[in-house]
């Protein structure tokens, strides 16, 4: 690698990971329809988390103190997220739609049925924005186990000239995370059928996540408080 990738690869994942500590403890963050984790039968294996790619920068703060690993491109960018990650006690599954994907496949469902929790981004590494494809789905058929959607929105943050408009929230903004139904994939269930249920699933909640604090300001109903803050 050349002297500019180990610098980068040195100093972004621990600034990064300071960042992304310091932005979670100046916010206030409300939870919304967490997942019924007492019916999620999670001594037979993992759950999957699935997330848009540009609300990744507070997902970590989502864990539930199991083991887990983040599925994550094998690109430079890649590298300097997992290094990130493993900050917050995260391990790293290397693949994506374009490179190491069927390597990553084989991975997955092991992994979750070892009792692992994995985190996806569907639309990730390089899109299109907010629509799933398909690998989210076959490891949930082939290991059995959940998938749950969940996104995160803030009432203040920076979005950044991306091909996902990524977003930062900003310090001493208000945040919320809202989750969706839980999602099985039966062997017998058509595959696009899923898919577009799970995509569905994340734009309706994205969107809801995103009109939390305008309905508020507006004084317009607002869902039910939240159950529980992380």
């Amino acid at each position: 690698m050349k002297m500019k990738d180990y610098l980068l690869l040195g100093l972004v994942p621990p600034l990064g990971a300071g960042l992304i500590r310091l932005v979670r403890r100046s916010m206030r963050i409300e939870t919304v329809s967490p997942p019924p984790w007492e019916e999620l039968n999670r001594e037979k294996g993992g759950v999957i988390y699935a997330f848009w790619h540009n609300r990744l920068f507070l997902m970590p703060y989502t864990y539930r103190g199991r083991k887990s690993a983040v599925l994550i491109s094998r690109h430079r960018d890649g590298e300097i997220i997992s290094r990130t990650m493993g900050h917050f006690g995260f391990t790293s599954v290397r693949g994506s739609s374009t490179r190491g994907g069927a390597s990553a496949l084989r991975q997955m469902p092991r992994l979750l049925r070892e009792g692992r929790d994995l985190a996806i981004t569907p639309d990730g590494p390089r899109g299109p924005a907010c629509r799933v494809q398909p690998g989210v789905i076959l490891t949930a058929r082939l290991s059995g186990r959940p998938v749950l959607p969940v996104t995160f929105a803030s009432d203040r943050f920076f979005s950044f000239n991306s091909w996902d408009r990524f977003q930062v929230p900003k310090p001493f903004s208000r945040g919320v995370f809202v989750w969706g139904e839980p999602l099985t994939v039966k062997r017998s269930d058509d595959l696009e059928q899923k898919r577009q249920e799970l995509e569905d699933s994340l734009n309706d909640i994205t969107a809801r996540a995103d009109g939390w604090f305008a309905g508020a300001a507006q004084g317009a109903p607002t869902p039910s408080p939240p159950e529980r803050k992380p």
